[in-house]
């Protein structure tokens, strides 16, 4: 028999048959500030259990089933979500991690599509090949994490963090990425690794320092954006929006301004820029 406790009070919320918890079934079980640190969950059940104020620090959960979980303010820290389905690919069967600590955890492979992930951290964590699509993320913190193949196709990640992280091979087509913060960001760097941001919202986004080289941004909007100091060589931005946006010391080698819209962005400040004779109101 397993006891499964408060974390604080030690009040004993489950009593599990076995001696383990991989693959036990735990589904719709009133969990509330569990405390479940490092404990092997492995293809653990858990849908619709309540987690709120959970402890899963560390907790060993590859291929557990959250599906309709509640998991805010839990703290997630360290685990390994490895290939985890926190959704049945439905609006109201995605979990709810309001406000979750997910900081260096690993969450690759993972299935995380349309879940609510507002204001969580997801600082240094491994999405690599975790499908975020048409998740909401607003205001989370995305800084430092790893994230080759990862979907964020639609999901909106308005004020979000992205500091430093590694999004190449990242696909975020129609993502909201508003005021979103991806200061030294590496997208690009080689042909074969490149983000996508086909059609994304970067509307005051600040992209200071960030490595675009070879990404394709076509059809984008970065009106008010920063980029200043970015690396956009060889880039496809065709269609994309930068009116307004500030380009100083932004690199534009090899990169196609044709039928980008440029008004009122400084463009003289630019480097490499190839400006066709046509293009008014610059600065």
């Amino acid at each position: 028999m397993i006891e499964i406790r408060h974390r604080e009070t030690g009040e004993v919320l489950a009593q599990i048959e076995g001696d383990t918890l991989v693959g036990a079934d735990l589904r719709e079980l009133e969990l509330t500030g569990a405390d479940l640190r490092g404990r092997d969950l492995t293809r653990a059940r858990l849908d619709n259990t309540e987690l709120c104020k959970s402890d899963l620090t560390g907790a060993k959960m590859q291929r557990v089933t959250l599906r309709g979980a509640h998991l805010c303010d839990a703290s997630l820290s360290g685990a390994d979500l490895r290939g985890a389905s926190f959704t049945d690919g439905t609006n109201a069967g995605g979990a709810i991690l309001l406000n979750c600590d997910l900081s260096g955890a690993d969450l690759s492979g993972a299935d995380l599509r349309q879940i609510d992930m507002r204001e969580s951290n997801l600082c240094s964590a491994n999405l690599s090949h975790a499908d975020f699509s048409e998740a909401r993320g607003v205001r989370s913190n995305f800084s430092r994490v790893i994230a080759p193949g990862a979907l964020l196709v639609h999901t909106n990640l308005r004020e979000s963090r992205f500091v430093a992280a590694d999004l190449r091979g990242c696909h975020l087509n129609g993502a909201t990425l508003i005021k979103a913060d991806l200061s030294d960001a590496i997208l690009g760097g080689s042909p074969d690794k490149i983000a996508v941001l086909n059609m994304a919202n970067l509307e005051m986004a600040t992209l200071d320092r960030a490595n675009l080289v070879y990404t394709v941004m076509m059809d984008a909007n970065l009106r008010h954006a920063s980029l200043q100091d970015c690396n956009l060589s060889h880039a496809n931005i065709g269609g994309t929006i930068m009116r307004s946006a500030n380009v100083r010391g932004a690199n534009f080698d090899g990169v196609e301004l044709a039928t980008v819209t440029m008004d009122f962005a400084n463009f003289s400040q630019a480097l490499n820029a190839e400006i066709p004779s046509y293009k008014e109101n610059l600065r």
